[in-house]
């Protein structure tokens, strides 16, 4: 089956962002998202999942153990357990961007300081 945002699970996170689980599996995980602008997801990290944030459009800043990344489409940054992270819209406009989490992060964040 054809899997796309219009037709997959969709959920509402933080302030006005979008999720949509294109696959929701206990061992992999891809979720498309859209922030809206000047909106951030909380630190956070995770025990087991290892994910991969690609830009499909927009400008968002991602921050690593605490290095900012100003990524544009077509780029993604890998992130592995254990190490703290933080997606902003800082912009004027929307972004759009995947997440891909092997395992699946869902019930694996811990908030970070």
């Amino acid at each position: 089956m054809k899997i796309s945002k219009h037709n997959a699970e969709h959920y509402t996170w933080g302030s006005q962002c979008d999720g949509w689980h294109l696959v929701n599996q206990q061992e992999l995980s891809v979720i498309h998202e859209r922030m809206p602008s000047q909106t951030s997801e909380v630190r956070h990290y995770h025990q087991q999942s290892r994910q991969f944030f690609f830009v499909l459009s927009g400008n968002p800043t991602l921050e690593v153990d605490g290095e900012r990344f100003t990524l544009t489409p077509q780029e993604g940054i890998e992130v592995p357990p254990h190490i703290p992270h933080q997606m902003f819209n800082e912009s004027r406009n929307d972004v759009e961007f995947l997440v891909i989490s092997q395992p699946t992060s869902k019930g694996d964040r811990i908030l970070a300081e």
